[in-house]
């Protein structure tokens, strides 16, 4: 099966989502009379090359990062941290590797790492699953997950669609 279709069709629904969102707020705002300044302005087509990307798939880190949505190029060669994401919905595609993913339950020892960013050393009661390449994960916002174990080194995009809100700064 070809990788490409798949990982475009997540990179069109995120896409979607975010403009879709942004055109709701815009006309809330206009209908309250308010202003949409500064809720989403047009922006030039961000091209990143596949050089860069497979970069940043060596050390896993973001390619692109804003207050709407940021989308990484991930990498875990171990089990991590329970996350809890205040704001964010991620949508992981996995291209290598595969884990154990714990969904849910209860992320026990949480502290707040970063706003709206809260972590914990495992989960209790959650769900166990085991996802691989080709797997397509949706994570809401609010929804403790956990990598409990890793095979191999996992590398997958994840796309966080950001809510408005969250914690007050």
């Amino acid at each position: 099966m070809n990788q490409s279709k798949p990982l475009l069709l997540i990179l069109m629904l995120a896409a979607l989502a975010v403009i879709t969102r942004s055109q709701m707020s815009q006309r809330a705002a206009a209908d309250s009379g308010g202003s949409s300044e500064g809720i989403m302005k047009p922006e030039s087509v961000r091209f990143i090359g596949s050089n860069a990307v497979a970069a940043a798939f060596t050390k896993g880190m973001p390619l692109v990062e804003n207050s709407q949505f940021k989308i990484h190029a991930s990498r875990r060669d171990a089990p991590g941290m329970a996350e809890i994401h205040v704001r964010d919905t991620d949508t992981i595609y996995v291209l290598e590797g595969s884990a154990t993913l714990v969904t849910g339950g209860t992320a026990l020892h949480q502290k707040t790492v970063a706003p709206d960013e809260i972590r914990g050393t495992e989960i209790q009661d959650g769900e166990s699953r085991h996802i691989g390449k080709g797997d397509v994960i949706v994570v809401p916002k609010g929804l403790p997950h956990w990598f409990q174990k890793v095979e191999n080194p996992l590398l997958y995009y994840v796309v966080k669609a950001s809510s408005p809100g969250g914690t007050p700064k």
